[in-house]
Formats: structure tokens, sequence, C-alpha cells
């Protein structure tokens, strides 16, 4: 069983996120305040023009696959994606960097460390959804 364990904000990430959220926020109230007259907004006409349309199902790229976390540092991720490579991080997923670009493969189904030596990441190619 793989267990993740969700890095912790730096504080001087989390008060960025908190005043983006905070200037966010205060620019859609001050936004919704200054419309005169909201049930204009929501008026038929204005979505008449829009047509549905069917979007899936449908292969997403950037899927996710699986995930492996070094038994000896929690740190050090590694990240198996179906579009066919496995991502590597050394700071618990603040920076990503790819370590299969060179390998001839379409897509990535599992990724796991070797039990015995760390220091050796299993791939295994393909995956059952038509990759």
């Amino acid at each position: 069983m793989i267990y993740i364990l969700l890095p912790i904000m730096k504080e001087d990430v989390m008060h960025s996120a908190i005043r983006f959220a905070l200037i966010f926020y205060v620019s859609i109230v001050t936004i919704s305040i200054g419309q005169s007259n909201k049930s204009d907004i929501w008026a038929d006409d204005n979505f008449s023009g829009l047509k549905f349309r069917s979007i899936g199902p449908a292969f997403m790229s950037g899927r996710i696959s699986d995930i492996a976390i070094h038994p000896e540092d929690e740190n050090i991720w590694y990240l198996a994606v179906v579009s066919g490579n496995v991502w590597k991080t050394e700071n618990a997923g603040i920076t990503w960097t790819p370590i299969f670009d060179d390998q001839g493969s379409y897509s990535i189904g599992c990724v796991t460390i070797d039990p015995k030596n760390p220091n050796v990441v299993w791939v295994g190619t393909g995956e059952d959804l038509g990759g």
C-alpha cells in the first residue's frame, strides 16, 4: 500500500497563497457589486450562440497512473504518467524533473522502487486503457 504525504507549505508560500486568495475574493465581490442589473447576466440571449456538444469520454494527457515514494527519503517521489514519462521530485512535489524522456514508450502504467535497493526504480510500460 502506498501512502501519500502532502507537503506542508512553508510560511512565505502560505502567506502568498492567502494574499492571492484574498485579492481574488475582493476582486470578485467588487465586480459582482458593480453589476447594476443581475437578471441581465443570465438572460437567454447571452447564451443563445452556445451549442452543447459531447466532448467525452476522451483520453486526456497528463493522467497519473502511479506514484512511488522513496522509503528512506520522503522528499523523493516518482510519478508515472500515462503520456509516457516518469517524473521525479526531490523536494516533496515543489519541483519536478522528467527522467524517462529518452525511452521509447507511449504510456507508463506503473512505477515502483526496488525493495532491496531504493536507488533502483522499476517502470512498467503500457496500460489497460488502450495506451
